[in-house]
């Protein structure tokens, strides 16, 4: 693969809790799972004790934000419900921002009335892997609460999206489907949208490398990209082996994806993303 000389990456800011966030430096995002069958077994977090502590040690190593849920998205989850989410996700983000209380939350939901709950207790921004299509009062709600939102692209639904998933070009397909997310989004009145391609939701091993190749040309949209790379099947599958060996896979993907433009890496191992970053990032400034 080439990777262009030219500065992939524009520079974005983005509002969470009365805080400017700057992206002009890709920031990474830490993974907080309060679930107990997330796919990759060690982001699992159950215990307050143990979440607070995920949530410091995700910090300490350079995490700008920090992404909690509570529903497993994996092909196949069993679907909690939102009383469900909202009774694990509500003590989790109190205990968090009682030790951390300028920790940046991501809430990680489809479920509008669980995001509202959750950015009420002081979470900053919501992550729908649906984009607002499994929940239609999700965007009205986003834009009630003045939150950034992150709109990511999934064919079908997490129980049927890996039922062979088709495109004609898949790239182009996403773009599409985003740029009629944006205008759904700005006509909500959401001032902060972000895009997630959804690497792994209804996509192929090809169709998610096709993506991650292409990836600058998300950037017609005019938004932030996050990449959510890590441990995922796109490494594991290729390579042979399982999450838990999928670490410099993941590294890998970052790189290429901070090369094509991406502003936000979700990753499980934070302190490894951030040396991408900052590699990438001294590169970019020769």
């Amino acid at each position: 693969m080439k990777f262009k000389n030219t500065l992939l990456h524009k520079d974005f800011t983005i509002c969470c809790r009365g805080k400017l966030v700057d992206l002009s430096t890709p920031a990474v995002m830490g993974i907080i799972n309060v679930t107990d069958d997330s796919f990759y077994a060690n982001s699992r977090t159950r215990t307050l004790h143990h979440i607070v502590e995920r949530a410091g040690q995700l910090l300490a190593d350079g995490a700008v934000f920090l992404d909690i849920g509570a529903q497993s998205t994996r092909p196949g989850a069993e679907m909690v419900g939102a009383p469900e989410e909202t009774e694990r996700l509500l003590p989790a983000i109190h205990a968090i921002l009682h030790h951390y209380p300028e920790a940046l939350l991501s809430v990680d939901t489809f479920h509008a009335s669980v995001a509202e709950k959750c950015i009420l207790a002081g979470a900053a921004i919501v992550n729908d892997v649906s984009a607002g299509d499994m929940d239609p009062d999700m965007l009205a709600v986003t834009a009630s609460l003045q939150a950034p939102y992150i709109a990511m692209h999934m064919q079908g639904t997490p129980a049927t999206m890996q039922q062979n998933p088709q495109y004609t070009d898949v790239t182009q397909e996403v773009l599409g489907y985003f740029l009629q997310k944006l205008h759904q989004c700005r006509e909500a009145g959401i001032k902060d949208v972000i895009l997630d391609p959804g690497f792994g939701f209804g996509k192929t091993l090809a169709h998610n490398h096709i993506l991650l190749q292409q990836l600058d040309l998300l950037q017609v949209a005019g938004a932030p990209i996050l990449a959510g790379v890590s441990r995922k099947s796109m490494i594991y599958r290729l390579l042979g082996g399982t999450p838990a060996e999928a670490l410099n896979g993941t590294t890998v993907l970052h790189t290429i994806a901070l090369l094509n433009g991406a502003a936000i890496l979700r990753a499980h191992d934070v302190k490894e993303a951030v040396e991408c970053v900052r590699i990438v990032s001294y590169q970019r400034s020769l």
